[in-house]
């Protein structure tokens, strides 16, 4: 069973224990001829009880935050690195997207710079080829990063066609003016502040030892 498929039943607990003893108290009072006053109070106390379990379970479908759902990626695991690259930028390439597969929620990783395929790590598609689109040129232009919370909702998905045919989020994260690290994930809305802000640290020390070295 999933963390989301354990927070799912946790909600309901209470709703289902509510209910059932709800249940059990009217079976109760139905096959009992002769109500002594004592089991009236019980009764009383037993539906008041099972009411405040169904009210708390409700407040907690609509109070507690649920994780996303996630999706298990169409692809191989796989690690890609451009065999004419240094030793040292190949080093380095490996750190940034260990960490970001160890430390986010990212699944897959590409790294283009100049217009080639620096590395592709994770789960990955068997489309290799990247061809910029609008979203990528935007990325490089702007020199700002794009996050696509969930990405069957965009139509300029079909330009993502090297990453696994359900990757659900993405983000687009420049590497100076020549570069893009591109980071899928296998839920929408996953990316938290902080992931940003992680990964947005990596790209500046990419930026730098990219442009010295390449």
């Amino acid at each position: 069973m999933t963390q989301s498929d354990q927070n799912k039943v946790l909600r309901m607990l209470p709703i289902i224990v509510g209910g059932l003893g709800g249940t059990l108290l009217m079976i109760n009072r139905f096959f009992t001829p002769d109500l002594l006053a004592s089991q009236a109070r019980s009764d009383v106390v037993g539906v008041i009880l099972s009411a405040f379990l169904i009210l708390t379970g409700l407040l907690w479908q609509q109070i507690q935050p649920r994780s996303p759902d996630t999706v298990k990626l169409i692809g191989e695991s796989g690690f890609e690195l451009l065999p004419e690259l240094s030793e040292m930028v190949k080093i380095e390439l490996a750190w940034a997207s260990s960490l970001l597969l160890t430390n986010t929620v990212t699944k897959t990783v590409i790294i283009w710079y100049q217009g080639k395929v620096l590395l592709r790590r994770g789960i990955l598609s068997p489309e290799s080829l990247i061809k910029p689109g609008a979203i990528f040129k935007r990325v490089l232009d702007k020199q700002k990063p794009i996050y696509l919370v969930d990405l069957k909702v965009y139509p300029g998905r079909i330009e993502f066609n090297y990453l696994p045919e359900n990757t659900q989020g993405i983000i687009c994260q420049p590497i100076g003016n020549n570069g893009v690290m591109i980071l899928g994930a296998n839920a929408p809305r996953s990316y938290t502040k902080q992931d940003e802000n992680w990964i947005s640290g990596i790209a500046d020390k990419l930026t730098d030892t990219l442009s010295k070295k390449l």
